[in-house]
């Protein structure tokens, strides 16, 4: 094992030593990045570090210093120069050269994934996760939940389900699931349930409606809103919740039904600090990292803005292609450039080859991402802040719901430019 000292954030404000180890053997690492899996003493948490965001430590060691003026960064380096003095007594000079060139800074305060030791270090029968002993409601199985709960059931979660159509419901108690006859059936045989739901209203008339979550709500019970939905729903919401005992915490998730069939969302949260710890088995279920964002409504806020972005990024990468077939340019080699340049990622690539096999099977609704779209600009407008990107963009796949594209994927934008 390769010992790290690692020093969280670049102000350094907290400092943590670890060791780099080897992974339990069925423990998921994120995709796509180089990283090392790191057990923090003290703590006695994991995470997977970036190698980028790691820098060796005597080399930079005068830089750092320069940098960092406070007094608890002095005493980190004080601490690692003991630590490096104890081993040269230990080993001798040599053993402290190789030790002191895999003493590392984390220079981003945000790992890939972190867990508590008995999460990463144990495993379940069925996998690498130890499922809590809580029992898990899950309302809404469209595409996102649809994966949700596959990946719940998977890691060995006791799952009940219910949906508005009851037989969407047939393939989860196939796999294990049990099945609720309503939202409030649902919350009042579970600790923790999740909705995961299409728009505000969706999420309001789940909690609020006949036979809701509100009437199978009692004290300590647990309700988490998965749903993409506007500040003041989360709210709303958090508050009636609230006021019947319950806990609260909102938990959008960033991705699209692959990434959720896989497991690899990343989940958004923000509300209640302790159902967020309680859910942390679920949470490893379902995604490859989570972040904690304070009160209730900053989770809504951040979802909003980063769904605005990549709707309106996806509007004018199909503005793009329209615009190269206009002008007698090849899509396909457009989209070859574009994928050896700085912009070249997964999402494009998959988005810009769909479109150009005709492939609009929804891996994340038009109608859904025009709706984040709205909701993104009113924030704007009750902020005061203008939002002239997202209102443009905002037009367009106006005009493709028009086209009747909306239970299309969102690439189907595209269609909205040729007719």
């Amino acid at each position: 094992m390769v010992t790290v000292i690692v020093f969280s954030g670049e102000s350094l404000d907290a400092i943590l030593h670890g060791q780099v180890v080897s992974p339990p053997k069925d423990l998921k690492k994120p995709r796509g990045k180089k990283c090392h899996f790191v057990k923090f003493f003290g703590t006695e948490d994991h995470a997977w570090i970036k190698v980028e965001q790691l820098k060796p430590y005597h080399p930079h060691k005068e830089e750092m210093i320069k940098i960092n003026k406070g007094k608890r960064f002095q005493q980190a380096v004080d601490a690692v120069e003991d630590f490096l003095k104890k081993k040269e007594k230990q080993g001798g000079k040599e053993q402290v050269r190789q030790f002191s060139e895999n003493v590392l800074y984390q220079t981003d305060p945000n790992p890939l994934w972190s867990t508590s030791i008995q999460a990463a270090d144990s495993t379940a029968i069925n996998g690498s996760i130890i499922p809590t002993d809580k029992r898990i409601g899950f309302l809404g199985l469209g595409l996102m939940g649809s994966g949700i709960v596959s990946n719940l059931l998977k890691m060995g979660h006791i799952v009940t389900v219910w949906n508005r159509t009851a037989e969407k419901c047939d393939l989860f108690i196939q796999e294990g699931a049990r099945l609720g006859r309503t939202p409030a059936e649902v919350v009042s045989m579970c600790d923790i349930t999740f909705s995961c739901v299409s728009d505000p209203k969706a999420a309001r008339d789940l909690v609020l409606g006949p036979s809701g979550v509100l009437q199978g709500i009692r004290p300590g019970k647990c309700y988490v809103e998965m749903s993409t939905v506007d500040p003041e729903t989360i709210t709303e919401l958090s508050q009636v919740i609230t006021s019947r005992g319950g806990r609260f915490l909102e938990a959008p998730v960033a991705g699209s039904q692959q990434l959720s069939n896989e497991g690899m969302l990343v989940i958004l949260a923000a509300g209640d600090r302790t159902v967020y710890e309680d859910c942390s088995s679920c949470f490893q279920a379902m995604g490859k990292t989570s972040f904690f964002l304070g009160e209730a409504g900053n989770a809504a806020r951040m979802m909003l803005i980063l769904n605005m972005v990549q709707g309106s990024f996806m509007a004018t990468i199909a503005e793009g292609l329209t615009l190269a077939q206009a002008t007698g340019q090849s899509q396909q080699t457009f989209l070859d450039i574009l994928c050896q340049g700085q912009m070249a990622s997964t999402f494009v690539d998959q988005k810009c080859q769909n479109i150009l096999q005709g492939n609009f099977k929804p891996d994340y609704y038009l109608k859904h991402i025009q709706k984040d779209l709205r909701l993104a600009i009113s924030m704007g407008d009750t902020a005061n802040h203008p939002t002239p990107m997202a209102a443009a963009a905002n037009e367009v796949y106006k005009r493709a719901k028009a086209l009747d594209q909306s239970d299309n994927d969102m690439s189907a934008v595209y269609r909205a430019y040729i007719h």
